[in-house]
C-alpha cells in the first residue's frame, strides 16, 4: 500500500481483507464518509471494472452514475507544462531504451526475444512499472500487420523490422515507432521507408493551433498516395496521448476538431505490403502557441541492424 503522504491530496483509507463478503462494507463506509449516496457520481466505463462498480453502487445505492467519459476527455484534452514535461521524460526513457537495445539485435533472434530485451531496457532507463502497452516487434511479413504481436519468428536478412514501443513516467506515456533494415534490404524496402519518412515529416509539420485534425491526416496521406502506395496506408495518422495510449484528439480524415495548445498526439504513417514487409515511423507531438513540437527526436532514417 502506498504511503498516504505521496498523494498530492488528502487521503482517508478504508482497508478490506481477502474475504469478498467484507468488501461491500468497506465501500459502504467510504461512500458514507464522502457523503456520496444520493449524489451524481461520474463513471469512466473504460477504466472502472464491473466488479468495482458493483461495490461502489452497493455503498451508495441511491446515487446516480452517469457516463463521465466526455467530461474527463475534455479535462485531459489539453496538457499543462507539468504534464508535457512528464511526457517528454517518457519519450526520453523510451528512446534511450531502444538505443540500448539496438546493439543486441542479431539475425536469428526471435521477435519475442527482442521484445523481452526492450522491456528490460525500458525498466532500466526508468519507466514506470506499468508500461503503456506491450512492445510491437515485427519483422518481414509480420511487419505488414500494423498491430502484430511478437512471435517466435527469427529475424532474417532482408527483413524490415518495425518496433513500436513506449514508456511511462509519472503516469504519462510515450508511444513511438521506428523501422530498421535487418542486413541488406531490397530497393522497394528502401523506397517505402523513405516515403514514410517524408509522410511523417509532413504530418509533424502540419499541426498547429486552429488546424483541423483532418489536415494532419491529409498531410501524411497525400505523400503516400502521391507515391502510388495509398492503398497500403490502412489506418489513421495518429491518436491523442497522455495518461492513456489512445485518447482525444484523433488524427483521421473526418475529424474536423481544431487543434489547440497543449493537445498531444502521435504522427504515425505507414506502408504495409501484405505478406512481404512493412514500415511505420511514429513520433509524439504537442501543440504550442505558435506551432507543433515533436517531443521525440530519435533518428528516423533507415538504420541497418543485425
Amino acid at each position: 500500500m502506498p504511503k498516504l503522504g505521496l498523494f498530492p491530496y488528502k487521503v482517508q483509507a478504508f482497508a478490506y481483507g481477502e474475504n469478498p463478503s467484507e468488501w461491500d462494507d468497506a465501500f459502504r463506509k467510504a461512500a458514507q464518509a464522502l457523503g456520496l449516496d444520493g449524489k451524481r457520481i461520474g463513471v469512466e466505463p473504460r477504466q472502472l471494472r464491473l466488479l468495482d462498480f458493483r461495490h461502489v453502487k452497493a455503498g451508495a445505492p441511491e446515487a446516480e452514475y452517469p457516463d463521465a467519459s466526455e467530461v474527463l476527455s475534455r479535462l485531459r484534452l489539453k496538457k499543462d507544462k507539468a504534464e508535457v514535461d512528464a511526457m517528454r521524460r517518457a519519450v526520453k526513457i523510451a528512446q534511450d531504451a531502444l538505443e540500448a537495445t539496438i546493439p543486441l539485435i542479431k539475425i536469428g533472434m526471435t521477435e519475442r526475444e527482442l521484445s523481452s530485451e526492450l522491456v528490460i531496457q525500458l525498466f532500466k532507463q526508468g519507466s514506470d512499472p506499468e508500461l503503456p502497452f506491450a512492445p510491437i516487434v515485427s519483422g518481414g511479413p509480420n511487419a505488414a500487420n500494423p498491430h502484430a504481436s511478437p512471435t517466435d519468428r527469427k529475424l532474417q536478412a532482408g527483413d524490415l523490422l518495425v518496433v513500436d514501443w513506449g514508456a511511462a513516467y509519472d503516469g504519462y506515456i510515450s508511444d513511438l515507432t521506428r523501422t530498421f533494415a535487418v542486413g541488406e534490404v531490397d530497393d522497394e524496402c528502401n523506397k517505402i521507408h523513405k516515403i514514410v519518412q517524408e509522410a511523417n515529416a509532413a504530418g509533424r509539420a502540419a499541426g498547429g493551433p486552429g488546424v483541423p485534425c483532418a489536415n494532419v491526416d491529409k498531410a501524411t496521406r497525400d505523400v503516400i498516395e502521391a507515391s502510388g502506395y495509398g492503398k497500403y496506408f490502412t489506418h489513421r495518422t495518429g491518436h491523442g496521448i497522455g495518461m492513456e495510449g489512445h485518447e482525444d484528439p484523433y488524427m483521421r480524415g473526418d475529424n474536423m476538431q481544431l487543434l489547440e495548445p497543449g493537445m498531444a498526439y502521435t504522427v504515425e504513417p505507414g506502408i504495409y505490403l501484405t505478406d512481404r514487409n512493412g514500415v511505420r515511423i511514429e513520433d509524439n507531438v504537442v501543440i504550442t502557441e505558435s506551432g507543433a513540437e515533436s517531443l521525440s527526436d530519435m533518428p528516423r532514417e533507415i538504420r541497418v541492424v543485425g
